[in-house]
């Protein structure tokens, strides 16, 4: 019998194949939309896990938060949580942010957390403010609509430019693609043994079959491209 593949493998969600919770230092989310005060940066830190960096807050109050890092932000400085200056790293609504500034963390309901635009080196755009809706233009190019009310963060997320260092070694890719539950290597199907993959085996690497495949295939054979050709308005 054939063995199963690992995208299969993947998808069953196995202890080989999972992020290490344990390694992981807790959620990076706003503070609740109640809490209206300036905090400080205590520290920075690396989140396994992340591709940018973790910024430590407390406020006056004593209360402690995580949030992302943006570039620029050094320990000691003072963040703005719901209203006040727009400066980087502040978590502002929507609303008070005004066009053309750069952002990062993005609410899609109010007070979710934040959960777009969390990579290092990325950001958005704020384009136009409009009745209850604000525009931003995404890192994809994409412009979306989200409430007024949602918060984000003012800035770039820290780390840009962490893909040009290299990782000169593969146990550290494998190390650091472990936290991220992705695979560090890709083995090509026909470079595998008929018992791996359906495209393995045979006098040479060939997949020896057509590479297409229906979206009706069962699991175990639905490798390849599954681009089929749309269907055809009859006019």
């Amino acid at each position: 019998m054939g063995k199963r593949i690992i995208s299969r493998r993947r998808g069953a969600g196995t202890g080989t194949y999972r992020s290490p919770s344990h390694r992981h230092h807790g959620a990076i989310q706003f503070p609740p939309m109640r809490i209206q005060e300036a905090t400080t940066v205590t520290e920075l830190v690396h989140a396994p896990g992340h591709s940018a960096p973790v910024a430590v807050v407390k406020g006056p109050n004593g209360g402690s938060w995580r949030l992302l890092a943006t570039s620029g932000l050094s320990t000691g400085d003072s963040l703005a949580l719901g209203s006040g200056e727009v400066a980087r790293g502040s978590v502002l609504p929507l609303s008070h942010i005004p066009d053309g500034a750069l952002v990062s963390n993005i609410e899609v309901t109010p007070e979710d957390g934040g959960k777009l635009v969390r990579a290092a080196g990325t950001s958005a755009l704020v384009v136009a403010h409009q009745g209850g809706k604000v525009t931003l233009q995404l890192p994809s190019g994409h412009f979306k609509d989200f409430p007024a009310l949602c918060r984000a963060q003012i800035g770039i997320v820290a780390g840009g430019g962490r893909g040009e260092r290299p990782f000169v070694k593969a146990g550290k890719k494998v190390l650091a693609y472990r936290s991220l539950a992705k695979a560090p290597f890709k083995v090509r199907g026909v470079a595998m043994n008929p018992v791996n993959h359906p495209f393995g085996g045979g006098s040479h690497q060939h997949v020896g079959r057509p590479s297409t495949v229906s979206s009706g295939t069962w699991p175990g054979a639905k490798v390849g491209r599954f681009g089929r050709k749309k269907k055809r308005k009859v006019r």
